[in-house]
């Protein structure tokens, strides 16, 4: 159970962290978004790293639903992921840095929940 708690945790939260900060930048004005997303390019890069990430959640918290109880993948999705995410890595990191560094974490953790399965 415990392999499972930490995997669920794990690509939970940096991929709830990526998703959460790449909708955060694709709200931002014209004015006031960083020079990488100016052009239409790192526009695109933004989505598809926050798609992908918010697939890697659903993932993740049907991973959570089948190896755990029902009230740990629910009290971090609504609660936990969201809170670390706005009071830890967002003041750490940034919006821009947070979606290229748990983007690519993502990255890692697709396979790592299937291998796990």
């Amino acid at each position: 159970m415990t392999d499972a708690l930490l995997i669920f945790l794990l690509t939970g939260l940096v991929s709830m962290s990526a998703a959460l900060s790449a909708g955060a930048l694709n709200k931002l004005p014209e004015a006031d978004k960083p020079s990488f997303l100016q052009n239409a390019n790192g526009l695109v890069i933004v989505m598809v790293l926050g798609n992908l990430a918010a697939l890697t959640l659903i993932g993740s918290l049907a991973y959570g639903f089948s190896r755990l109880d029902w009230w740990i993948p629910l009290s971090c999705v609504f609660i936990t992921f969201p809170v670390v995410h706005l009071v830890i890595i967002k003041r750490l990191l940034g919006d821009l840095t947070n979606v290229f560094v748990c983007g690519g974490l993502t990255m890692i953790s697709i396979p790592v929940l299937w291998w796990y399965w």
